[in-house]
């Protein structure tokens, strides 16, 4: 793996400071996958534990600052991807939107948790609804945010031309030069240097193999027709200033997901790590809807 630029380290080690208190873990699945992933906080009989999904070019580590605020009340977990970390990529060359949902319930398994609230960002977003449409049962609400629609639904030519740019990046660049290249992307005008210094700091860790089928998925993926058929709470959320996934394309996915769209001002695509406290109030009053916090 590359070495990360030092000023970007320099950045983001206060962070990485705060991140040990979840170290990074593993467990392998009956179908014999290994599974890396962080936990903060403990189960209880009140609380439905809560599932947080990393979107294409991130990681677990990027949730740090849920882990801290929403950690203290209930069980908080983040996967790493398949193909990510030390997660065994999914078998498919070019995935779909199940092979990982399979590998999603898998762990859930592993990790004894029977039913959940699931967060998806971006590409996670993907996940989430696909796991939700086959398991509707496991979900007691499903959070999007800044989902990717996906390129299912496009015509074949701007699926392969959307796809082998992302690939052709890749090979050209690196995980390091991707960083260095696409995080700035990731957040709004308003972000702090420790904000851009994270992302940058967690997409240098992707690895290649799993990047790759992941833009396949992402080629492949058409968010809008799982939502369709998901009839669970849910809820949609995007930065005012996300330039990924605009709020308009948002609005319309919340429009098939029969809900209504929060926008939150001044974030970016990666909101949830430069507009943490916002976040976390978005995530924890929906936890809350969503029989995150049972009666007795």
């Amino acid at each position: 793996m590359s070495a990360v630029p030092s000023a970007t380290a320099d950045l983001a080690a206060p962070l990485e400071v705060r991140l040990a208190r979840f170290p990074a873990q593993q467990i392998v699945t009956t179908a014999h996958q290994t599974l890396g992933y962080r936990e903060a906080g403990t189960a209880t009989k009140d609380m439905l534990p809560l599932v947080l999904l990393h979107g294409i070019g991130s990681g677990a580590a990027s949730w740090v600052q849920q882990f801290e605020a929403l950690g203290a009340a209930r069980r908080v977990l983040a996967w790493d991807a398949p193909g990510y970390g030390v997660s065994t990529p999914v078998a498919a060359a070019s995935p779909n939107a199940m092979d990982y949902a399979d590998v999603l319930r898998g762990w859930l398994d592993a990790m004894d948790i029977e039913r959940c609230v699931l967060v998806g960002h971006s590409l996670g977003a993907i996940i989430a609804g696909a796991f939700a449409t086959a398991h509707p049962q496991r979900v007691a609400g499903l959070l999007l945010l800044s989902p990717a629609v996906g390129y299912g639904a496009a015509a074949p030519e701007l699926r392969e031309s959307k796809r082998d740019q992302r690939l052709a990046m890749l090979a050209e660049l690196g995980p390091t030069g991707l960083a260095e290249k696409r995080s700035a992307n990731m957040l709004s005008a308003h972000a702090d240097d420790t904000s851009r210094a994270w992302v940058r700091w967690n997409m240098a860790r992707i690895l290649p193999h799993g990047y790759a089928q992941a833009t396949h998925l992402l080629a492949k993926a058409d968010l809008a027709a799982d939502l369709a058929r998901f009839h669970g709470r849910t809820a949609v959320a995007v930065g005012a200033d996300d330039t990924i996934t605009l709020p308009s394309a948002c609005d319309r996915l919340a429009q098939i997901a029969r809900t209504r769209l929060q926008i939150v001002p001044g974030a970016g695509h990666a909101g949830y790590i430069e507009c943490a406290d916002a976040y976390t109030a978005i995530i924890e009053t929906f936890c809350r809807a969503s029989a995150g916090l049972r009666s007795h």
